[in-house]
């Protein structure tokens, strides 16, 4: 009985530690006063996160902001590294309390809802990373991955998004996300929004990848159909 009623009591946390993670991807959906539906997508890896909002129908950009992440209770505190409609709030903290379920989180002050898109899985990439070497001309070049000037890629289980930015001048670089899979060593985006060029939108992109020693290794065509092939390292913490 006492065995039984341990294996209860930890069946039951662990539910309730599930319930209330917020790694994954999120979704809200919301129309305009000029009848324009919006999507705002969010994707929390550990310790980091990105928002982004785009046009439904054409994929349009409008605005993304993000960074890092700490959860104590209901209060959700987020560090800004960049924000294209406020450049202005890089570097600083900002704390709100949200409401989290299974399928649901709820920011409270702005009585805004999202739904969830996956929990992190099954997406073999999921997590936070950062560019940390590229090949060129045949030799590979490594660089600096505690710079200001960065290129982060946020992947949940089903989605990612690539953010280049400068923490140290507010610089936003550019972004692009949507949907990915992760089948058979061949990773494919299928891009729903390109904030420098909204023409990519639609496309599928597929890419050979590996893990070596940690870190994922990506090669094949960019969408301008150059050859790349480029290392990200996982961000830590």
């Amino acid at each position: 009985m006492k065995h039984a009623i341990l294996s209860l009591i930890a069946c039951l946390c662990l539910n309730l530690v599930c319930a209330q993670s917020l790694i994954g991807a999120w979704e809200n959906i919301q129309t305009t006063e000029d009848g324009r539906t919006v999507r705002n997508v969010v994707i929390f890896s550990e310790g980091h996160q990105v928002a982004t909002w785009f046009d439904a129908q054409t994929g349009a950009f409008i605005k993304t902001n993000g960074g890092g992440w700490e959860l104590n209770g209901s209060q959700l505190t987020e560090t800004v590294e960049f924000d294209t409609a406020k450049p202005e709030r890089v570097g600083s903290q900002v704390t709100f309390e949200i409401e989290l379920d299974q399928n649901t989180l709820k920011a409270k002050e702005h009585n805004t809802v999202w739904k969830r898109l996956d929990d992190g899985s099954p997406g073999a990439l999921a997590g936070a990373w950062l560019m940390s070497g590229r090949k060129t001309d045949g030799t590979l070049r490594f660089r600096d991955t505690n710079r200001p000037r960065k290129t982060m890629k946020i992947l949940s289980g089903t989605r990612f998004q690539w953010i280049a930015y400068n923490t140290e001048t507010k610089e936003f670089m550019g972004t692009g996300g949507g949907s990915y899979t992760t089948i058979d060593g061949k990773y494919t985006e299928n891009i729903e929004f390109f904030s420098r060029d909204n023409s990519r939108v639609g496309a599928s992109l597929g890419f050979d990848f590996e893990l070596k020693d940690g870190n994922w290794h990506h090669s094949g065509f960019s969408s301008k159909g150059a050859p790349l092939y480029e290392i990200w390292s996982r961000r830590n913490l």
